[in-house]
């Protein structure tokens, strides 16, 4: 298992999951959750105090997907089954060591450098690593 957690948390990872990218598919969603996980294991600013997947989503200013309507209602089994791996032992490239992600918007290129630097692409999301390696 890669983080505690609290059966809330899995319906939580679920919603934020369903609601940053719902259209990216079961990999697209898998990874985005992946970069939630990393958060909770990163040990460097700005994530030192992020303790709980809780603090990771609701941390200020960093998930566009929780000010959506699509994030509000409970997580499906299938959202809750993509939280599970993720929580337990999920990971890939591109998001295997990314701490950020972001959709430019269909058919625009990825930043090279946005909160670290660009480690790939899946479908319309956009993967950054962290300049430095904090034991990820």
């Amino acid at each position: 298992m890669r983080v505690r957690h609290r059966s809330t948390e899995i319906d939580l990872l679920g919603r934020l999951i369903r609601a940053e990218a719902v259209g990216e598919g079961i990999m697209g969603m898998k990874l985005v959750g992946n970069v939630v996980v990393n958060r909770v294991c990163y040990t460097c600013k700005p994530f030192k105090h992020i303790k709980t997947i809780y603090d990771a989503v609701n941390q200020k200013n960093q998930f566009e997907g929780i000010t959506i309507p699509l994030f509000n209602a409970q997580a499906t089994s299938k959202e809750k089954k993509i939280a599970i791996d993720c929580i337990k032992f999920w990971r890939a490239h591109p998001a295997y060591s990314a701490l950020y992600f972001q959709n430019p918007g269909k058919g625009k290129s990825c930043k090279k450098n946005w909160y670290g630097v660009l480690v790939g692409r899946y479908k319309n999301h956009c993967f950054y690593n962290p300049e430095k390696i904090c034991n990820l």
